[in-house]
């Protein structure tokens, strides 16, 4: 625990940290906030809320399984804080779209001609957004901390995931869906802020140079 929580102090990872937990709690804020407007607001057919629950969640998940081998390979090739930058920036326009949707539907204005397919098209976009973030958020860790750092690092990660799920999926159904079309926008926005802060890798030294310096961990 006193390795979590000096880490936790540590530009080298509060950001990422950050980041990851915003994600995950604007992923479920919105599909939370879409899924239980639509279900109880718009629908009145028990088959119809149960179909779009399904559509909702396939649209969600389709992602994972068509680009996650795409994503693990840009990871490997690119600069991995560099693509948090891009990634976390597309989140903004992806919450602008998904938010459109979420106060269309709430002002009952083209809710089953613009507004859903809005919101699914956001939905999808999350998607691809988690999947090209997933595998990045390991990857980078071992970049950052010291090699007796990234066990610690790698579960405060996942705490954090599974904390933000949790706090996305209960706010979801306890505010009203015109302040979590403002919120998903809002916290995209302040993820991007958290993302511009990992740091960047620093340059690597050649193959003819001593690898002691190389394998030196970063300076908090």
């Amino acid at each position: 625990m006193t390795t979590s929580t000096h880490l936790v102090r540590q530009r080298r990872f509060l950001p990422l940290f950050v980041t990851q937990l915003l994600g995950a709690f604007n992923d479920n804020l919105f599909k939370n906030a879409m899924v239980l407007f639509v279900v109880y607001s718009v629908y009145n057919s028990e088959a119809a809320e149960a179909k779009f629950s399904a559509i909702a969640s396939t649209v969600f998940i389709i992602p994972f399984f068509l680009l996650s081998s795409l994503a693990g390979q840009l990871a490997d090739m690119r600069d991995k804080a560099a693509i948090i930058r891009i990634v976390k920036f597309c989140e903004i326009l992806i919450m602008v779209v998904g938010g459109a949707g979420l106060f269309l539907a709430w002002k009952g204005i083209g809710t089953t001609t613009i507004a859903i397919p809005l919101m699914l098209v956001a939905l999808f976009a999350m998607g691809v957004h988690s999947t090209f973030f997933g595998p990045i958020k390991y990857a980078i860790l071992p970049q950052h901390l010291r090699s007796e750092e990234v066990l610690a690092g790698t579960g405060m990660v996942e705490a954090g995931t599974y904390i933000a799920i949790l706090t996305g999926t209960i706010l979801a159904g306890w505010i009203d869906v015109e302040w979590a079309a403002l919120g998903v926008i809002l916290t995209a926005i302040i993820g991007y802020a958290a993302g511009r802060q990992v740091p960047l890798p620093r340059r690597s030294l050649s193959p003819n140079r001593s690898t002691t310096t190389s394998s030196a961990p970063p300076t908090a």
